[in-house]
């Protein structure tokens, strides 16, 4: 019986511990510019397809195909806020320069993150949210064919 107890209580300090870790909902305002300068952003986004966040000037537009959001989460687990929040962004950032390739276009203006429907428009910074074991971004921006 004393062991039926001890079992008991310890399963429900691990649930409660299980559940206190997965209700974090950290947000927190990151460099755009520290995230496109990792090596995997580099690597894997497309410099035809020009990204310009807030008010940034861009080239310009001949064309415009609409506004479109990219959500996209990723596994936080044994990573740092900061680095799962830029692996989210760089999975938003192909996301949003597929749309392009799709539309037609040749860059994504007015990017704006959206995280839980709070828009926030910047030109140096993006809004990540961090929990225990995940980490998601939200952004919007306008598709565009602009002047090369």
């Amino acid at each position: 019986m004393k062991y039926a107890v001890r079992a008991v209580l310890l399963s429900s300090l691990f649930a409660m511990m299980a559940f206190n870790a997965q209700a974090r909902d950290t947000r927190k305002m990151y460099s755009i510019q520290e995230a496109l300068n990792t090596e995997d952003a580099k690597a894997k986004l497309d410099p035809d397809i020009g990204l310009y966040f807030g008010n940034q000037k861009h080239p310009k537009v001949l064309k415009r195909f609409g506004e479109f959001m990219s959500n996209k989460k990723t596994n936080a687990f044994n990573k740092t806020d900061k680095r799962a929040c830029e692996w989210a962004f760089l999975s938003a950032m192909l996301s949003l320069q597929n749309r392009a390739r799709l539309e037609g276009g040749n860059a994504v203006k007015n990017i704006r993150s959206y995280y839980k429907r709070h828009e926030v428009s910047s030109d140096t910074e993006y809004e990540c949210g961090t929990g225990a074991i995940i980490a998601g971004v939200t952004f919007k921006g306008d598709v565009v064919k602009v002047a090369k």
